[in-house]
């Protein structure tokens, strides 16, 4: 490491501008130049020395000690991968890194489809193959945080076939729901935990009712509980593997798939993804609103799972495997 430390402020010796004339000068540099120019003599066959003048260079060095982001850096939050101190990766993954936990920013399409509106002015707009919207840049650039927060391979997400409903709060895509058309699905076998989960509300609800007070003749005595935070069942499940998802064999007919359902990090628990599959239940099909046993999810996540299981107020829901027909 010392030689090559020498080595780099070494001074350098270069060939002699022609521009710069032959006159003959003494060895000082010039009072203006400070340390940016250093003056050398060159020596030539029988002739006196030459100035010549140099600017020293400077370049940033690190040394790698064993740093797991020595290379690259990931977020925690949007898992986008950027080189720390880089003005062009810093700018790249600060526009992504909002875009991801608070929405892509969107100002409206002048033939938007809006299908739902609610009363803090929210709507819900239907991008399709048949509108053109499907295919738009802005929708693209949603798409493409829906594929890597939900594992999709790049451009794999999408088809024909599919119905894009965004959510929109505040100039903002919030909410992304991709429903694609099935003939059948297959319903979930609840575990023995969930089968239990009920059971296990219901002696909650037993237990917080049990009498605590205790009289001795005219005085008397009330228990003090005080709960501590500990998580939830629902905050259990929802963070829990939810392993591998055993279905019946037998397949049920179902019409509607929900490929994709997507939420900015900022805006979850707040019912939006529940709003997206209402609105996409009554506009999906000309025939009326879907039924529960007329829609399915792609096999979901630990939090997709949880969704499922409180939109559909049951742990049996319907799961559909993807369909080639629809390519």
């Amino acid at each position: 490491m010392q030689p090559k430390i020498s080595a780099f402020f070494k001074r350098q010796e270069t060939e002699p501008d022609p521009n710069s004339g032959g006159g003959e000068e003494h060895g000082q540099g010039s009072g203006g130049c400070g340390g940016a120019t250093e003056a050398k003599r060159k020596p030539k066959d029988g002739e006196r020395g030459e100035l010549v003048s140099k600017k020293r260079s400077y370049a940033q060095f690190h040394l790698e000690l064993g740093q797991p982001d020595f290379l690259l850096h990931t977020c925690s939050v949007c898992g986008m991968m950027y080189a720390r101190g880089n003005d062009d990766d810093e700018k790249v993954h600060k526009a992504y890194h909002k875009n991801y936990f608070e929405g892509v920013p969107f100002k409206g399409w002048r033939n938007e489809a809006v299908i739902a509106r609610s009363e803090g002015g929210d709507r819900v707009t239907l991008a399709t193959d048949e509108n053109y919207c499907m295919w738009n840049s802005k929708v693209k650039e949603v798409i493409t945080v829906v594929e890597k927060e939900l594992g999709f391979a790049e451009g794999k997400l999408l088809h024909k076939l599919c119905k894009v409903y965004l959510y929109i709060s505040g100039q903002r895509i919030v909410g992304c729901l991709v429903a694609e058309p099935i003939k059948t699905a297959h319903r979930v076998i609840p575990s023995s935990m969930e089968q239990s989960h009920s059971d296990l509300l219901a002696s909650n609800t037993e237990s917080r009712k049990t009498d605590h007070t205790l009289e001795f003749g005219k005085i008397s005595f009330k228990r003090e509980i005080i709960r501590r935070n500990t998580p939830s069942v629902k905050d259990k499940e929802e963070h829990q593997d939810p392993g591998a998802i055993i279905c019946e064999k037998e397949a049920v007919p179902a019409l509607c798939g929900f490929r994709a359902i997507w939420v900015v990090p900022s805006r979850r628990r707040k019912r939006i993804g529940s709003k997206l599959m209402d609105v996409a239940r009554k506009t999906f099909s000309e025939g009326g609103t879907l039924g529960i046993s007329q829609f399915a999810f792609s096999p979901p996540t630990s939090s997709g799972k949880a969704l499922a299981c409180r939109y559909c107020k049951t742990s049996a829901f319907l799961v559909y495997k993807e369909q080639m027909y629809n390519r």
